[in-house]
């Protein structure tokens, strides 16, 4: 069988399965959350080995940036699912006299969740909660690029659930393209913005409904009065976590004048702290994920001074936390997405002229601002849009499951994480409940005392 026959196979197989009606049932749904839970917890040695393969992630990388987030998800979903999926009623017009209204929460059907490679499992599995929580199926796509951690993906979930409700397809690009190809009820896209637009795109040849969640150059603010070894400590920890490799981590530091040999001192010391004086012989130091990224990255080291790092082991894969100094916009390493373990910084005056620089660039994912003025941090929050951020720390807001994570315009669209998750894969449907006891006669056109009437009510 080729692989488009396979892909066709299992979309139809997952649209009969969802047409049975199954999905919808409370208990249906808590118990394929359960099962994904208990399925997470008997593989966790198989992921940890697989994310070592992939990455050289620690067990404790590993478990606080995918496998604790994926536990926590799964909980809270499981807490607030049958609150989630009640009927949500609301007020009815004086118009309306007798109805009741309401909305249901309403599977989209059969969605594609596409996952990229930084965070291999996190970034498959957390979409697909909300899609199970919402009574939908669910068809994982795993990056090509981490091989080992897509295979465990493909063994755990193809043993623990029928492919009818919730299976694995790998593939390299051709097999993405040709998953776009089909027809889908929603699909969850994580990735590039220049991929997301191509998935938009055909998605629109059937209308398809997606979330987008992409990335760009997050930004952070130290202004003169942030308590700058802590926002120096943050900033590192966010930054360097998975050697950079992270959608929402700061790609560059806007620092005010004053405090900039300050900052520099702190990270120093920070980036010494967490990954040694050495780290390219850290044997818990992530590498990079593959040799083209690399060079990529490597390329970018020759833009500015550098002030801490620098080093690089090609066969390892491995770029040192690496802090750079006299960078401007002209540079090439401030022209993309760094997404890996290189930190420039540059130097402001005034706070609104950072404001006004990042009114002309696209839109982040994330933005922090290090600084204890409430007017300025309300300044900042208020003038430059972004996906969602930090004031004082990095990374931590997308830990909240009370928040939704997202972008906007080049960074995404649409949001996840919690009830937003569930929200994400439901559809709202409105219902009117008209009463039968009685009928009000001026919603017919039956004259001058009607149209009185209801010009009355409604002007």
């Amino acid at each position: 069988m080729g692989k488009i026959d396979e892909m066709e196979k299992i979309i139809n197989q997952q649209r009969n399965f969802f047409q049975t009606g199954e999905t919808l049932e409370y208990e249906f749904r808590k118990q394929k959350l359960i099962s994904l839970k208990e399925m997470l917890k008997s593989y966790e040695k198989e992921i940890y080995q697989a994310l070592k393969n992939d990455l050289n992630k620690s067990e404790y990388e590993a478990f606080t940036t995918e496998l604790g987030f994926l536990y926590t998800e799964i909980d809270f979903a499981l807490k607030h699912l049958k609150n989630w999926m009640k009927p949500e009623k609301t007020e009815t017009p004086v118009t309306h006299k007798g109805s009741k209204s309401y909305i249901q929460k309403e599977p989209y059907g059969v969605t594609l969740v596409m996952a990229p490679w930084n965070y291999p499992l996190h970034l498959a599995i957390a979409p697909a909660i909300g899609a199970i929580a919402a009574g939908n199926t669910v068809v994982v796509k795993p990056s090509e690029f981490t091989q080992s951690t897509s295979a465990i993906l493909r063994d755990m979930i193809r043993t623990t659930f029928d492919e009818a409700y919730f299976t694995v397809i790998e593939g390299a690009k051709e097999v993405s393209q040709q998953l776009l190809e089909q027809r889908w009820d929603y699909i969850f896209f994580t990735g590039s913005t220049n991929v997301g637009k191509i998935v938009m795109e055909q998605a629109s040849k059937y209308l398809t409904p997606v979330t987008l969640e992409l990335g760009g150059k997050s930004p952070v603010i130290v202004d003169k009065d942030a308590k700058v070894d802590l926002a120096a400590k943050r900033i590192i920890w966010g930054k360097f976590t998975n050697a950079g490799q992270t959608c929402v981590a700061p790609d560059y530091v806007y620092v005010h004048e004053k405090v900039k040999l300050k900052l520099f001192r702190a990270m120093k010391k920070h980036i010494k702290s967490f990954y040694s004086k050495k780290p390219l012989q850290n044997d818990d130091y992530v590498r990079i994920v593959g040799k083209d990224h690399f060079d990529r990255l490597n390329a970018f080291l020759t833009d500015g001074d550098i002030v801490h790092g620098g080093s690089v082991n090609e066969e390892k894969l491995s770029i040192e936390p690496t802090v750079l100094d006299k960078i401007n916009w002209d540079d090439a390493i401030m022209q993309e997405e760094i997404f890996g373990p290189l930190l420039p910084v540059m130097t402001f005056r005034s706070l609104d002229d950072v404001i006004s620089d990042m009114k002309q660039m696209e839109k982040p994912l994330a933005l922090y601002y290090f600084g204890e003025n409430e007017q300025k941090q309300q300044q900042v929050m208020t003038s430059v849009s972004f996906g969602g951020g930090c004031i004082n720390d990095t990374l931590y807001h997308l830990a909240n499951p009370h928040l939704p994570f997202g972008g906007v315009g080049n960074s995404g669209m649409g949001a996840y994480h919690g009830r937003y998750s569930f929200d994400t894969f439901s559809h709202r449907k409105s219902i009117l409940k008209q009463t039968t006891k009685f009928d009000i006669p001026f919603r017919y056109p039956s004259g001058k005392l009607s149209k009185a009437i209801v010009e009355r009510l409604m002007k």
